[in-house]
């Protein structure tokens, strides 16, 4: 028998409502020892009750709260499991815990709740992921993404290419057991086919990590430029805030500033830099050289530029830093009268896209904020893409099933025997299932639920 599990599951902190789970065969044993209902009788399935949490040993009220008893397997971890509702501060929640575990269950390991769920059938490795990607998600794109993959959308990607490796797999068995028997022969060409099919499959997944990455961790965006060219007056405007210290003096901002915010349901960190020019100032040069490092780091880089001025030799120096292909250029004080044309810009930069704007009048902005969500797709995948890979384990996955599959390919294009060509097929195949939980070690589950939180 399984251990009966308990833990809280919200929040630390003070609220109106803090929640103990229990999990486990003897789950309503410890509610019967500790809940004391206000009207007498046998708890009902499903039917929250309301009471006391009273401890047995000496007649002391914990708390006043509503509990409730699930019979599995309809249940969060597919096992009987309790829910009480204490009241949300830390003392009787502690109190109500230790109560529960005096009575016969133990403290939950992290994302042991989940771990069950997974382990009981109830969901699959992938979506076990997609619980934490959803609790953590810092913006709507993240937690639509979340929720997809909650409900299976990776999953059934993932069985349907592991569908057609197996058919493939049973085709090899056949043909390499049976050679004598009257079954259809497996010719090269047909295999190859396959093969080229399901490594496009893999292929088109993979062409999804890197906006699948944005996605889930944020998109990493440093703005530079020169001091005074409206770099913090930028974040400030995206950020809706007066975030920035914003003043005539040139080099106001001497260190990196870092916010995240949500830009159409995308999660951006946005990095305002120190601005870049040659300085005696000691402090300045360090915050400088952050700046530096903060660009060569991002995703995205927005070049600032004051279009009231001619292009100068700072402004030059900046520009051979940055990369036309992951930068956006903005030529700035609008308001002001131009006298830096796109032209001009594109010149010096071949290819970059230019926006001009006036963080005075606010113009500009919109436009900007367009050219950074569409970075983040880069034309390549669908916005409403339901089958988006986030996470790094199955991106890892996925690589390793399309080198097998690779070098598959190779052998039985160069006609090597079947027995050759099964070994790298049934490589994919299993690093498919590592991703949805099936033929995956007891260190990756260990490393997979760590990640959770205590209680769920």
């Amino acid at each position: 028998m399984e251990d009966t599990i308990a833990a809280i599951s919200t929040a630390f902190g003070e609220g109106g409502i803090g929640i103990i789970r229990i999990s486990g065969e003897g789950s309503l044993k410890v509610m019967r020892e500790v809940f004391v209902p206000a009207v007498k009788g046998e708890p009902e399935n499903r039917k929250m009750t309301y009471g006391h949490i009273v401890d047995p040993d000496n007649g002391q009220t914990i708390d006043e709260v509503l509990c409730v008893f699930m019979k599995g397997p309809g249940t969060y971890t597919a096992e009987d499991l309790v829910e009480i509702d204490c009241h949300g501060g830390m003392v009787p929640l502690r109190k109500t815990l230790e109560l529960v575990l005096r009575k016969g269950a133990r403290l939950a390991e992290k994302g042991e709740f989940t771990k069950r769920a997974f382990l009981n059938g109830r969901i699959d490795l992938s979506q076990a992921e997609a619980v934490i990607d959803l609790i953590r998600a810092r913006a709507d794109k993240t937690y639509d993404v979340a929720i997809d993959q909650l409900e299976g959308s990776l999953s059934k990607c993932i069985r349907a290419i592991r569908k057609k490796l197996m058919d493939a797999l049973v085709d090899l068995t056949v043909n390499i057991d049976y050679p004598d028997e009257d079954i259809e022969e497996l010719t090269y060409s047909k295999l190859s086919k396959t093969l080229v099919e399901v490594r496009s499959d893999v292929k088109e997944l993979l062409d999804s990590a890197s906006t699948g990455r944005i996605i889930n961790e944020g998109l990493k965006v440093a703005i530079i430029g020169k001091p005074n060219v409206g770099k913090s007056s930028l974040m400030n405007a995206l950020l809706r805030e007066s975030r920035a210290i914003v003043t005539e003096i040139p080099g106001t901002t001497r260190d990196t500033i870092e916010e995240t915010l949500s830009i159409k349901g995308i999660p951006v960190i946005l990095t305002d830099t120190a601005g870049i020019r040659d300085t005696d100032d000691r402090i300045e040069t360090i915050g400088i050289e952050r700046s530096k490092k903060s660009f060569n780091e991002a995703d995205l880089v927005i070049l600032v530029l004051d279009g009231s001025c001619p292009l100068s030799r700072e402004d030059r120096q900046i520009m051979e830093y940055v990369e036309p292909g992951k930068t956006i250029a903005i030529v700035n004080k609008e308001d002001l009268g131009h006298v830096i044309t796109a032209d001009a810009v594109r010149e010096l930069l071949p290819g970059i896209q230019v926006i001009a704007t006036s963080m005075d009048l606010g113009s500009g902005l919109a436009e900007l904020e367009n050219a950074i969500v569409g970075r983040v797709y880069k034309g390549n995948v669908r916005q409403n893409e339901s089958c988006m890979v986030t996470n790094v384990r199955h991106k890892g996955l996925l690589e390793d099933a399309g080198k097998s599959l690779s070098d598959a390919m190779a052998l039985a294009k160069a006609g090597e025997p079947l027995e050759i060509v099964e070994i790298d097929v049934n490589c994919a195949y299993e690093a498919l299932g590592e991703i949805i939980g099936e033929a995956v070690g007891d260190d990756i589950l260990d490393e997979v639920f760590s990640r959770f939180c205590l209680g769920k």
